[in-house]
């Protein structure tokens, strides 16, 4: 059977996620403070390990785990929210946010390849929607969707690696939040060293210390409050809900990114902007509501023919 509070997880990861569609406004404050181009994620991942460190640290004396033997989690989660993070660099947000949100079939794709798992019916129903509505809001000035600049791909890996680590945390199971997270914000600052190079005209000057320490506090708020929890949150959910339904229920963060974006800037929101953002939550709506009394794992029946060890 489901998780007994399956529905209550996966109110809490559309809202997770949909905190994540006003990241934008912290990144921007950042940027007018002097944390240019991507310097001002790495400090808050950076920063992040500072926090948990300690507690790493704390954990090892006391013989518990830190996460090591979710080391494939952390890469897969952690590459893919800096890919995704790092798009937004390199392209169009519009474009950035197109191939990100492509997840949902990548999602339901490595269910049936790696959990053997048959979606249900109305899965097809929830994607349909879910790709329509972000096609809709975001995605109809893109064209056809096929990568064409180094920020195209980087937000098609993202949403590919975060679809993957996802099903990884199905596999591994992790019982406890501390070492997924830890080894995500590990991951997260290894990927930046490697992506870095590539992106070394659009990252900007490394910040000055005076706006380092200007913004110190601020960063620590942002970290402490609302990166850790909700990365924290989000990341251990699929385990909980599924890997398809997690692909759904995180593209909250397109709704309230386009909406607050409207709300705060001189975005427009129309006509496009209403039906995509609305068929998005439908999609949401008809996942949870029809999955809710299913057990979490529809296997597929056995090959016939499949070969025998031995």
């Amino acid at each position: 059977m489901r998780h007994p509070r399956f529905i209550l997880i996966c109110f809490f990861v559309f809202v997770s996620a949909g905190c994540w569609g006003l990241y934008w406004l912290p990144q921007r404050l950042l940027v007018e403070a002097g944390m240019t181009g991507g310097w001002g994620t790495v400090a808050q991942w950076l920063i992040c390990l500072a926090v948990l460190l300690p507690i790493a640290i704390w954990r090892l004396m006391k013989g518990q785990q830190i996460g090591l033997r979710y080391w494939a989690c952390g890469v897969l989660l952690g590459s893919g929210a800096m890919f995704y993070a790092n798009s937004f660099l390199l392209t169009d947000v519009v474009r950035a946010l197109v191939f990100f949100y492509l997840a949902p079939l990548w999602a339901t794709l490595f269910e049936v390849v790696f959990l053997k798992r048959r979606p249900a019916r109305p899965r097809a129903v929830s994607i349909t929607l879910a790709l329509s509505g972000v096609w809709i809001a975001v995605g109809l000035d893109v064209g056809l969707p096929v990568p064409s600049q180094l920020g195209d791909w980087f937000g098609l890996f993202g949403g590919v690696l975060i679809a993957a680590g996802a099903v990884r945390t199905e596999i591994d199971q992790p019982q406890d939040v501390f070492p997924l997270l830890f080894m995500v914000v590990v991951f997260c600052i290894v990927s930046s060293a490697f992506q870095y190079p590539f992106m070394s005209d659009v990252i900007g000057t490394i910040p000055t210390l005076d706006a380092i320490e200007a913004n110190l506090p601020f960063l620590l708020v942002l970290v402490v409050v609302f990166v850790l929890p909700t990365t924290a949150f989000v990341f251990w959910a699929p385990q909980q809900i599924g890997t398809g339904i997690f692909g759904i229920l995180i593209l909250s963060e397109l709704v309230v990114g386009v909406i607050s974006a409207a709300l705060l800037t001189d975005e427009p929101f129309g006509w496009r902007e209403a039906i995509g953002t609305t068929l998005v939550v439908l999609a949401g709506i008809v996942e949870v509501a029809m999955n809710r009394s299913q057990g979490p794992v529809g296997q597929l029946p056995p090959m016939e023919n499949a070969e025998k060890p031995g």
